[in-house]
């Protein structure tokens, strides 16, 4: 869906490592990181993505999530810098809207 608005993606694939995730991020010069979970790791994978970014002097990448990530954790996220977390039911035209104009402006 993002492809077709345009956006250009460059998707990593399925299991990659937080460090994996953040070295492709910073050899490809991405704007952000959206990642999709529905394993209930996030508070593990994306603080540690957050952290890598940090050690990395990254933290200008924008980092966003989705997936099933219950609402408290989804505001422990947000505190720790995660900019947006879009949870089921979500519109592909909000996370497109988001993508194209949301995370600039964050």
């Amino acid at each position: 869906a993002l492809r077709d608005a345009g956006v250009e993606v460059i998707y990593a694939g399925l299991r990659q490592t937080p460090e994996m995730v953040v070295e492709a991020a910073i050899q490809e010069d991405v704007d952000a990181i959206g990642v999709s979970l529905h394993s209930g790791a996030h508070m593990t994978l994306i603080p540690r993505i957050l952290e890598l970014l940090k050690e990395r002097n990254a933290t200008d990448i924008v980092v966003f999530g989705g997936g099933i990530i219950p609402q408290d954790d989804a505001r422990e996220l947000k505190k720790m810098g995660v900019v947006e977390i879009f949870g089921p039911g979500t519109s592909l035209q909000s996370i497109i809207d988001f993508v194209n104009h949301g995370f600039k402006a964050a």
